[in-house]
């Protein structure tokens, strides 16, 4: 990889360009239909007052090369933080010149440097390039285990049965 490889946490100015990061990855995922993301709630969500993500971009020379946006989760086991990391994305121009082990050592010096007991992710299945590179740091899949998701109605469903909030 280039010296001139170099990664620095987003500033609201970043917005743009953390949107087109997100299109373009759920584009190679597959899922372009399925962004409903906009300028206005990455800023209010990554830079507002209560801001509950955190993205960082790395560059080669000027040009963006590829992304990764992570949040803080908690281990009862551990009874430690870990770093949960959403989204990681190259372009497609970058791949293969490790940037994208660039991020993820990057991801793990902010875990590691805030006590955290580790770092997880999800990735499809068959993205070979994403799991050549986990395997390759020793990264662990965790096939005991299947991610379960609520969303849209379902999730609006399920809260409408909840019991009312004491004051």
């Amino acid at each position: 990889m280039s010296s001139d490889l170099r990664i620095e946490r987003a500033t609201v100015r970043d917005v743009p360009l953390i949107l087109q990061f997100i299109k373009d990855l759920a584009s190679y995922e597959q899922l372009a239909d399925a962004v409903i993301a906009t300028e206005h709630d990455l800023q209010r969500h990554l830079f507002g007052p209560q801001a509950v993500a955190h993205t960082v971009i790395a560059y080669v020379g000027d040009e963006p090369a590829g992304f990764a946006l992570y949040f803080w989760n908690f281990s009862t086991f551990l009874a430690r933080p870990g770093l949960y990391l959403e989204d990681l994305f190259v372009k497609a121009a970058w791949r293969k010149r490790g940037v994208g082990r660039a991020l993820l050592a990057h991801l793990a010096r902010i875990a590691v440097d805030s006590g955290s007991g580790r770092m997880e992710w999800a990735v499809l299945n068959w993205n070979e390039l994403a799991l050549r590179v986990y395997r390759q740091i020793g990264a662990q899949p965790m096939n005991d285990w299947t991610i379960h998701r609520l969303t849209g109605p379902a999730l609006t469903a399920l809260a409408a049965t909840a019991p009312a909030i004491a004051p």
